[in-house]
């Protein structure tokens, strides 16, 4: 059967996944909303698709967060350690420039609908300048992002002031003298608390659980290259050491009046900030604990206090939504995702998903090594396990950390678990090439 393969999304995930199909000479059309390549990585500052602000840099350091076939130094050896959201556009765009993508690309396009029809049959949906048509594809492949459509939280009582999601949060100058009250101990809760607090009246940050805050530097060093440098170590013991680490270089929580860590490392996000600690310290941000209750423009919460907040900034985290799925074929929004290596379907051998998982680290290096695996599959130098469901069953019941039960931790991988399960697929002589640039980074 001649292939003919879609791609939804032309962000970090589906370019890689475009590259290395078209590697294969496979018949790729890939389809994305904006007119440029990046998702979430385009910045607008208009509410759009992107969940970034204007000062937004990356969680994780450069060495870790590069196409191996492709890297920042092979595209701009002036890079920052913790690249900008420009730096990363530029580079996605410089990708797909090397590997010439563009003409693959239909830009502008919204997919409606994708409905399989049969094995090896979709029928794709697609809106262009207003106008829907279907095209038919035998595979289909998902690259949409997980960072579009946004959690709300919601408490007893009605809130005057006005309650945004990040998701809307551009810049802090709309937020000038204005009493400010974050939501949340991620990374962007974290990230909006600092930025505001420059600007704001006060800002404070609510927190339901004790969060780690994890330095962007350890010893001068990218903390994440430090944690890689144990990556041999069993993940217990690796994150024993680094929580030891962690405890030694910052102190405990309550130094800072924050809520203590209850978890075990890996069980939550670990957050990745070098200024909120900074900020507290300094009186900029005021930690506060779970909302209790909301009433006109005052905020009580579970420890008696209160605080008259202007605007309440939800960082609350996104539901992982497929709206081009019927909700009785894919439905994720709620857990557990059980696919293979995270991206095959037990059932459905012609769905496969790119970057649909959370690392402690970067998706998109991730990304790259599952689009080899999807690429040597579809033409036929790698075969799919004959217990794909098991092991897709297998996917939820053994993860690599065991989290908390909240819809945000479904899709949660050790990123050198993870990436060692993926080169574990391919071939030898792409497995030699890895890992790059670790001990020498710093």
């Amino acid at each position: 059967m001649q292939k003919r393969v879609c791609i939804i999304g032309a962000g970090p995930s589906g370019i890689t996944a475009l590259k290395n199909l078209i590697d294969k000479n496979l018949e790729v059309i890939c389809y994305d909303r904006n007119n440029e390549v990046g998702g979430n990585w385009i910045y607008s500052e208009d509410e759009s698709h992107s969940s970034v602000f204007d000062t937004t840099h990356i969680i994780s350091s450069k060495t870790l967060s590069q196409y191996e076939d492709f890297t920042f130094d092979d595209f701009d050896t002036t890079v920052a350690d913790y690249p900008s959201h420009d730096e990363l556009r530029r580079y996605f765009q410089g990708y797909a420039k090397h590997f010439g993508l563009y003409g693959y690309i239909e830009f502008q396009t919204v997919v409606k609908n994708c409905k399989r029809v049969a094995k090896n049959e979709w029928h794709i949906t697609i809106q262009q300048n207003n106008k829907e048509r279907t095209e038919v594809f035998t595979d289909l492949v998902v690259c949409n992002g997980h960072h579009s459509v946004p959690r709300m939280p919601e408490y007893p009582g009605s809130f005057t002031g006005k309650f945004m999601h990040s998701h809307n949060y551009k810049k802090a100058s709309p937020y000038k003298d204005k009493r400010i009250l974050v939501i949340g101990g991620g990374n962007s809760a974290c990230d909006v608390a600092v930025e505001t607090s420059r600007v704001s009246k006060k800002t404070s940050i609510s927190w339901r659980r004790g969060y780690r805050i994890i330095p962007k530097f350890f010893f001068g060093i990218p903390s994440d290259i430090v944690g890689a440098r144990s990556a041999w170590l069993p993940i217990k013991i690796r994150s024993w050491f680094n929580d030891r680490l962690l405890t030694i270089m910052l102190g405990k929580n309550k130094l800072y009046g924050l809520q203590e860590v209850k978890t075990k490392f890996g069980q939550t996000h670990p957050t990745i900030n070098d200024e909120l600690l900074y900020k507290i310290r300094h009186g900029k941000v005021h930690p506060k604990v779970d909302i209790e209750k909301l009433d006109g423009d005052t905020v009580y919460f579970k420890d008696g206090t209160t605080e008259d907040i202007d605007i309440i900034i939800a960082c609350t985290g996104y539901v992982l939504k497929h709206s081009f799925f019927d909700e009785s074929l894919i439905d994720y929004s709620d857990g557990p995702v059980p696919l293979y290596l995270k991206m095959f379907h037990p059932e459905y051998h012609d769905l496969f998903f790119v970057g649909m998982f959370q690392p402690l680290g970067c998706i998109w290096p991730g990304s790259e090594l599952q689009s080899k695996i999807l690429a040597n599959y579809l033409v036929g130098d790698w075969k799919m396990p004959s217990n794909i469901k098991k092991l897709c069953e297998r996917e939820v019941t053994h993860p690599h950390y065991k989290q908390i039960n909240t819809p945000r931790h479904t899709i949660t991988v050790d990123y050198h678990a993870f990436r060692k399960a993926l080169l574990k697929q391919l071939p030898k002589k792409w497995k030699s090439k890895q890992p790059k640039n670790i001990s020498q980074s710093a």
